[in-house]
């Protein structure tokens, strides 16, 4: 596995959650219109829907702790796969529930910068 693939992975998903974190709002950046967000199998298309969905979630403080991230190379040259599993903390519950999350990212070219998106992205909290 490229070195690449696991550090572009790594800071994909550092980025994310310390961003879902604090304010989900600035997330935007992350998708495009072509992008789907399945959460807790309702599914969302294109930035405005994904916002508002991750935007609407119904706690004010959340805290991700991410266990476990797996990354393969994807379909076309240079995009990724990751799997991520974790527990999260929402509000002042003190008991973590646990969730895994995927994410397809696609890279693009701005302004000379290779950037990536996610282009595809499943949330499920795992009960049990």
């Amino acid at each position: 596995m490229s070195a690449n693939l696991e550090e572009v992975a790594t800071l994909f998903v550092q980025y994310y959650y310390n961003q879902f974190d604090q304010d989900r709002s600035g997330l935007a950046t992350l998708y495009r219109e072509g992008s789907m967000l399945t959460f807790e199998s309702a599914s969302f298309k294109g930035t405005p829907s994904i916002i508002e969905k991750l935007q609407g979630l119904p706690f004010q403080q959340i805290k991700h702790q991410v266990a476990t991230m797996d990354p393969q190379p994807g379909v076309a040259p240079d995009h990724i796969m990751v799997l991520v599993t974790g527990q999260l903390l929402v509000d002042e519950e003190q008991r973590p529930m646990s969730y895994t999350q995927s994410f397809y990212l696609v890279p693009e070219n701005i302004n000379g910068q290779t950037q990536y998106y996610v282009h595809n992205d499943i949330f499920k909290l795992v009960y049990g």
